[in-house]
């Protein structure tokens, strides 16, 4: 099993930026995919970003391409995300999870282990 432990919510204005951070450990090595989903006030979990931890293309969702960036740093166990040009659709609670599937995911079943979640409000 793989902990996760996000950082870097808060509130932004529309524009703004934020780097969300997930730490991992535990059960680093079974763990093939990082990803990060979010999910808004009455609304399901939907997909952002996702990333091979050893490496190769990361996925992005349509709405946040060109706007959000997925990396890892291995070396510390972290995966990050760089949301730029916030809008306030972007409100959520974004999870960081992990995958132990090689191919790169986009669904929340894929995803076995998932944190606790940090809250992003982008004010208009």
């Amino acid at each position: 099993q793989v902990q996760l432990v996000e950082s870097g919510g808060g509130l932004v204005q529309a524009g703004g930026s934020l780097r969300l951070a997930c730490a991992a450990s535990g059960n680093i090595a079974s763990t093939r995919v990082m990803g990060w989903f979010r999910q808004a006030p009455g609304k399901e979990r939907e997909f952002a970003a996702a990333i091979s931890w050893s490496g190769g293309s990361p996925v992005y969702a349509d709405s946040m391409k060109g706007r959000f960036t997925i990396s890892r740093d291995k070396t510390k166990n972290t995966v990050y995300l760089q949301m730029n040009s916030l809008r306030p659709g972007d409100t959520a609670v974004y999870y960081c999870a992990a995958s132990s599937l090689t191919a790169v995911g986009t669904t929340t079943t894929e995803f076995r282990s998932w944190g606790k979640g940090t809250q992003v409000i982008v004010s208009s």
